[in-house]
């Protein structure tokens, strides 16, 4: 295997580009930053100093991952989406001078292996959006995601639990549910007050 970087692409002398990894034009890999195996940084993207992405991961067009995020393999951000990094943006301080990267704390957002973030949606910092979780399209996420949670709306709500294939599970009844794709079982569970699913195998 190799890497392809485009050549507007500017990706720092400092990054790491993981083997079969292709960053596309006009895209910008800022120092420090690691990529793994096989990702795809799409035109326009932004990956943030020292922003960390796990193996396979697909970071559609004009997405912004501003540092410290944090994705495991398998990571899908959709075209536009921006993961934030700051929870009271301000560009000027209280007596009126401009900020600089001392005046504040980066704080990133984590996200789980196989999750995806639709196009344009946004992750305030820093929330972490568990694994197999499904962000929609325009959604804004507040709150942390659970794993296999189809998550919509602004502020983000749980509205459905999806499978390892992404598609809404199908309730069988009694907290049971089943993958139309895969036919995998899933089994619903309160854990501290909080709704989680977890895979049939897990739970046995």
């Amino acid at each position: 295997m190799s890497i392809r970087v485009a050549d507007s692409a500017d990706v720092d002398a400092t990054a790491t580009i993981g083997d079969g990894s292709s960053v596309w034009h006009l895209a910008q890999v800022r120092d420090q930053a690691k990529l793994g195996l096989n990702c795809i940084i799409g035109r326009g993207a932004y990956i943030g100093s020292g922003a960390i992405l796990g193996d396979n991961c697909k970071v559609q067009n004009y997405a912004l991952v501003y540092e410290p995020a944090v994705l495991g393999d398998g990571v899908f951000i959709g075209p536009a989406a921006v993961l934030t990094n700051d929870e009271y943006p301000r560009s000027v301080n209280p007596d009126g001078t401009l900020k600089s990267g001392a005046d504040w704390h980066a704080v990133g957002v984590t996200i789980g292996d196989g999750a995806s973030i639709g196009a344009r949606a946004v992750c305030i910092a820093p929330v972490k959006i568990g694994s197999w979780a499904l962000v929609a399209a325009g959604a804004v996420v507040t709150k942390d995601v659970p794993d296999f949670a189809l998550v919509a709306g602004v502020p983000a709500k749980r509205i459905r639990w999806v499978g390892r294939a992404g598609v809404p599970l199908e309730s069988l009844g009694q907290g049971l549910f089943q993958c139309p794709v895969t036919g995998d079982k899933y089994v619903e569970t309160t854990i501290n007050n909080q709704e989680k699913l977890v895979e049939e195998s897990d739970h046995s």
